[in-house]
């Protein structure tokens, strides 16, 4: 297995969820993080408690759908950890809706940040894995992007579109020893989920939690760099 200390990772959406639930499984594997999001207190929150496992954390604060602040951001965070080996593309908003009722607007937001916002930071990250002939890019999707429902169309749209651009790139740069994976959980407990109505945070023996997801995603970075895991769905135990 990989030894993943002293490595450095971006997570966008990193301050809660499944996103601080990884950078925490991160750090307690000895790997610097970056983490990004729009609650500053909250990534200054999540920070002080990686740093606390002894690594090193730094944060920023963007629009992912912009991609001027995203091209300034990143090189600013790669710079601050000396590096970059591990891109975990999280960052996501959802809403529910039929394709007819929702908001033309809310529609469109969807799509620039869960779709444009992975593109935008993994074009900027990219360089910097190819140049050293090396590195990770995990995408997260969902199972939402394998089987459309009923007032998902905007949510289900960009997580589809997700799974193509990320099966695209892995067989883009798997010549420059860079491991592309996208992962498809099923609900699992996250304050979006929650806050949708769609998971009880309470339910921990029958809906899955963000550190079932970071375990799976720090398991995939532990393969020999002989192997890949290419994708991968998490569900829960219980129907």
């Amino acid at each position: 297995m990989q030894d993943l200390k002293g490595k450095n990772a971006i997570i966008t959406g990193g301050n809660r969820g499944l996103g601080k639930a990884t950078a925490i499984a991160f750090a307690k594997e000895g790997i610097n993080v970056a983490i990004t999001g729009r609650d500053e207190v909250a990534l200054k929150a999540t920070v002080s408690e990686l740093e606390h496992l002894g690594v090193q954390a730094t944060y920023a604060v963007f629009d992912l759908g912009n991609y001027k602040e995203v091209q300034k951001h990143i090189k600013t965070l790669v710079s601050d950890l000396g590096g970059v080996d591990i891109l975990v593309n999280n960052a996501g908003i959802a809403a529910f809706g039929t394709l007819n009722d929702m908001d033309v607007d809310r529609w469109s937001q969807i799509i620039q940040t869960n779709l444009m916002g992975m593109y935008y930071v993994t074009k900027e990250v990219l360089p910097y894995l190819i140049d050293q002939n090396q590195g990770d890019i995990i995408n997260v999707s969902s199972t939402a992007g394998l089987s459309g429902n009923a007032s998902t169309s905007a949510y289900s749209a960009s997580k589809f579109a997700v799974i193509g651009m990320s099966e695209s790139l892995m067989k883009e740069v798997r010549k420059n020893n860079i491991r592309v994976c996208t992962l498809t959980p099923s609900t699992i407990a996250t304050d979006m989920a929650v806050d949708l109505g769609i998971a009880d945070k309470d339910s921990e023996d029958s809906v899955l939690q963000p550190e079932d997801f970071a375990e799976l995603v720090v398991a995939g970075l532990k393969l020999p760099r002989r192997a890949m895991l290419k994708a991968a769905s998490l569900w829960s135990t219980n129907p």
